[in-house]
């Protein structure tokens, strides 16, 4: 019994590899327990969306203001790397939908599959993100090391935009496509570290016997946060590599 006198709801588990699971006192019944988290999870989903809709409105404010430049600096962005991160992520969101509904029908081997064949898409993904900022790097379009230096006023410069004998020299404003760029794609990029230590941390519970066709919500969420992530890239993918 909890400490304000209701009894504890136990979901039973469906084998002896599994673990039963209790109902939080606040809650009267499972399902109660899953749509208040499901819609609690679907307002911070709404959250994650405000933040990349303003991400968003930047960009087409800018690109209405410089065309030219975005359309040359669109250039500099290999797309085959670009199409490439989208055929990892697309490929992932099926393997978390599929984790997730291992975990619904409580194959603890497969879902533990499915989750780890989406960490190692999330890590491919990263990989080819460190190629594609090296070569950025490389070019001056954005110098890592001089990211937060401060704005040289006797220049007009940003220190960490250099880019000599390139194209985007002779463009004005240059360092703005690439300012929006770095932006959107690093704190995209941040989510997909978020993302897979979230699906790493549902593994240790699978593998523990924690979530099952009693009790699954925890894959739920973070499947429905993975699917959010992958959705925001299928934008930026067609605004920052190909539209331009």
């Amino acid at each position: 019994m909890s400490h304000d006198g209701h009894h504890s709801v136990v979901v039973p588990a469906p084998g002896p590899e599994f673990v039963p699971h209790t109902v939080a006192h606040h809650f009267d019944t499972p399902v109660q327990e899953f749509q208040a988290a499901k819609l609690g999870f679907w307002l911070f989903l709404a959250t994650e969306i405000l933040l990349f809709g303003g991400l968003f409105a930047a960009y087409f404010y800018y690109h209405e203001m410089y065309p030219e430049t975005f359309k040359v600096g669109g250039h500099q962005l290999d797309w085959k790397l670009g199409a490439l991160n989208t055929t990892v992520l697309l490929a992932s969101s099926w393997t978390m939908a599929m984790g997730v509904r291992s975990a619904q029908t409580s194959q603890k081997q497969k879902t533990l599959m499915f989750c780890g064949l989406t960490v190692l898409g999330a890590a491919a993904f990263m990989v080819v993100k460190f190629f594609e900022y090296s070569a950025k790097n490389e070019h001056g379009f954005i110098v890592f090391k001089n990211l937060f230096a401060p704005y040289d006023e006797a220049t007009g410069q940003l220190a960490w935009f250099q880019p000599h004998g390139t194209e985007m020299a002779n463009v004005p404003h240059g360092h703005m496509f690439f300012a929006i760029y770095l932006t959107m794609t690093a704190i995209h990029g941040l989510h997909v570290i978020i993302g897979a230590g979230l699906i790493v941390w549902v593994m240790k519970g699978v593998a523990k016997g924690r979530f099952h066709s009693g009790y699954f919500l925890p894959v739920d969420l973070v499947g429905l946060y993975w699917h959010l992530v992958d959705l925001i890239w299928i934008f930026l993918f067609p605004l920052l590599y190909l539209v331009p």
